[in-house]
């Protein structure tokens, strides 16, 4: 399934709380809430309602909705899943479910929102561990809070300190028969100095904020400091009273994501990463496809150190394939396996060991990923009618974020859209229309289409360039095993794979 959206609205289709999973605009947000009401049949005991892009569904809460809107290519039955797991979160941060009560606890409930989906797509996860995810606290920012006020407090002291020398100097140039002229001069100092405190605080602060880890100040001497924030109380200090940890934090609570990823991994980790580069001419055709990979092998255990890797291989594309000088080349040829030549030898601990390489280069427009046709046509006023539509070749392939790019003339103006599969914007300041969509794939969005008119002519709307990432290689490689060159044992791995463009064209 891909979900759009999720929202708590009232029975007249007022949003209280909305929270958007995958890049859309404000206004194509608004107003698909704003048509929702619209569309409900008070006399059906249907939980769902479609228009012709997207799908409404909904589940009463007393006097409100929780909604989902989704793709209509999506599973209705994970669908109305989705949809009670976000039911039940509501009671849960909501003791009565009315306006009021969900206004006060928006955040919370985005929050809980977020859990439940990433990037369009249901995370496998139950209420129990939704609660635990947002209760999770942050070590960084107990850190930087207990740095926080121990400047502000520093601060104040420094500025009583220099108010209180501001003023003896002034009672003493009084004494002296130069209390005009000195009373000015303390008095401009003064407001120097608090500007200067509140200035030094600021910038201090969010400096604090920026930083991955606090790190101690210099204690050296100094003939003259001025103001001086965190002297006196280090930060090594202010983590102990935190429970003696030193090191490496615990993440804040926005690296929720990468957190998961690093727990899931084992200790034989093997990174497979795929670079493509492709250009194609509008009239001719694919002029030139090259996909170069690698497989990166980390392993942080001596007792998997010495092991042999299998590789899945269902290419029958001529691949060119290159092994590390210190990986037995005869044995992978023949079998598919990648082993160390010398025998009782182990592979490096804790660094990412480039184990085998592989390239494909072709003209041949079958082995294309994604085709890209852009028509402009002249209407002999002028202007121009741009027809530019995507069809997903290599169906193997799931493409995210997917951008395309095509260049517009200067100074005329933004085009006018008619047909839009997925979500446009037009950047004024570089003359670009950005066509994006979330995801292409075989089952929902293989083709897609954009059409605008625009003063130009044919030959301004190119180079059309495209980007793009995927979890699967272009390439039919894996990893099917890992094993002991030892014994024979199966090695507990695990693994990750890339495809990343480095340059996609349309001349």
């Amino acid at each position: 399934m891909v979900l759009l959206a999720a929202a708590v609205c009232t029975k007249a289709g007022k949003p209280l709380v909305s929270r958007q999973f995958v890049e859309m605009t404000r206004s194509h947000v608004e107003g698909l809430l704003s048509s929702f009401s619209k569309l409900i049949q008070t006399d059906t005991q249907h939980t769902f309602v479609e228009t012709e892009s997207v799908r409404y569904v909904y589940q009463p809460l007393e006097k409100l909705y929780m909604l989902l809107i989704t793709t209509k290519q999506s599973n209705i039955l994970e669908d109305l899943e989705t949809l009670r797991l976000f039911s039940r979160v509501i009671p849960e941060y909501c003791t009565v479910i009315e306006e009021r009560e969900v206004s006060d606890n928006a955040y919370n409930l985005i929050f809980a929102f977020d859990e439940i989906v990433a990037l369009g797509y249901r995370e496998n996860v139950n209420l129990n561990q939704i609660k635990t995810f947002t209760e999770m606290e942050s070590q960084d920012e107990k850190v930087y809070q207990a740095i926080r006020v121990t400047q502000e407090a520093e601060a104040k002291e420094e500025m009583k300190r220099r108010a209180k020398e501001l003023d003896m100097k002034r009672r003493a140039e009084q004494k002296s028969g130069r209390s005009g002229s000195g009373y000015g001069v303390s008095i401009t100092s003064s407001s120097s100095l608090s500007s200067t405190s509140s200035s030094g605080l600021s910038s201090s602060t969010a400096a604090a904020s920026s930083l991955p880890a606090p790190t101690p100040r210099s204690t050296g001497p100094s003939a003259s400091r001025g103001m001086r924030l965190g002297g006196k109380k280090q930060v090594d200090d202010i983590v102990a009273e935190l429970g003696g940890q030193t090191g490496h934090f615990n993440a804040p609570r926005q690296a929720a994501a990468p957190a998961k990823s690093t727990a899931a991994r084992s200790s034989v980790h093997i990174k497979v990463e795929e670079h493509m580069s492709m250009t194609a001419d509008h009239d001719s055709g694919m002029e030139s496809l090259e996909v170069k990979g690698i497989v990166l092998l980390n392993i942080n255990s001596e007792d998997n150190a010495k092991c042999r890797i299998a590789v899945r291989n269902d290419e029958d594309r001529p691949i060119q394939f290159q092994t590390h000088p210190n990986v037995d080349k005869k044995l992978f040829g023949s079998e598919n396996i990648i082993a160390l030549k010398a025998a009782g030898k182990a592979f490096p601990l804790n660094s990412d060991v480039p184990v085998l390489k592989w390239r494909f280069a072709t003209n041949d427009q079958s082995h294309q990923p994604l085709l890209i046709n852009c028509w402009p046509s002249g209407l002999g006023d002028g202007k121009c009618e741009v027809n530019i539509e995507y069809d997903l070749l290599n169906e193997h392939l799931e493409l995210r974020d997917v951008l395309i790019s095509i260049p517009c003339p200067s100074g005329v103006g933004a085009p006018k859209v008619g047909n839009c599969d997925g979500e446009y914007k037009f950047e004024n300041r570089r003359s670009v229309m950005e066509w994006r969509i979330p995801v292409i794939d075989s089952s929902s969005s293989k083709q897609g289409s954009l059409d605008f008119t625009i003063p130009a002519r044919e030959e301004d709307f190119f180079p059309v360039t495209v980007s793009f990432t995927s979890e699967s290689t272009f390439c039919h490689l894996g990893i099917s095993a890992v094993m002991s060159s030892e014994d024979e044992r199966s090695i507990a791995y695990s693994n990750d794979s890339s495809l990343i463009v480095d340059k996609y064209v349309v001349n």
